[in-house]
């Protein structure tokens, strides 16, 4: 018998199938999105700079989104829906889920995964979100809604007057936004990479107990 391969057998891995192909581009492109409309919103990226990020041309990138509107609703999806999905199944489940800093400790790890969403949120935070309030209030809005009901439902209230919760919301929610907004330039001044497992696990332990010390019975 011969050692040589048949003829038809290919050493080269199989084909990715059309679908999943696409699929692969239109992530490179979210990636790619996200990353530059965080660094310089969305009025300073031009697609081409997108396409260029992923090595294609901008007709390709048309095949997958058809504006920079319906890129930036897709980078937003992709980010903030996961972080709905969390707060909506703390209500559900007030189990363990349901802990304020189990909560916050699961939001940074989404946002650990995708560090160029909150600079993207923030760019339209202070430029107004003029061209895109509706797009934000469609996603930010249930978000920090869904947190202040977390909050009004939970020990918090028998702590703060009503008209206080929605201000502990936002308060934390500007911790958490602001922490990974620096970090670039927490780097560029003086090296500390604040993305990094380990200052991530430290910054997780301080969130855990300012949230049971906001969030939770009192401590008297």
């Amino acid at each position: 018998m011969s050692d040589a391969f048949p003829q038809d057998v290919s050493l080269e891995s199989p084909p990715i199938r059309q679908s999943e192909k696409g699929r692969l581009t239109s992530e490179r492109i979210l990636d790619a999105a996200e990353e530059a409309f965080g660094e310089n919103g969305f009025e300073g990226t031009k697609l081409r700079d997108v396409a260029t990020r992923v090595g294609i041309r901008i007709p390709s990138l048309y095949n997958h989104f058809d504006s920079k509107e319906a890129l930036y609703a897709a980078v937003l999806e992709r980010g903030i829906a996961p972080l709905l999905r969390t707060l909506v199944e703390s209500a559900v489940d007030r189990g363990a889920h349901g802990n304020p800093e189990d909560i916050v400790e699961q939001t940074v790890e989404l946002l650990a995964e995708r560090p160029a969403l909150p600079r993207l949120v923030l760019h339209e935070t202070l430029d107004g979100g003029r061209h895109l309030r509706q797009l934000l209030q469609a996603w930010l809005g249930p978000l920090l809604s869904q947190a202040e009901k977390l909050v009004a439902e939970g020990p918090a209230a028998n702590r703060w007057d009503p008209d206080q919760l929605p201000h502990l919301v936002l308060a934390m929610y500007n911790i958490v936004v602001g922490y990974f907004a620096m970090a670039p330039l927490y780097r560029d001044l003086n090296g500390t990479d604040l993305l990094s497992r380990e200052a991530l696990v430290r910054q997780i332990d301080v969130l855990r107990k300012l949230s049971a010390l906001l969030f939770g019975p009192d401590p008297r």
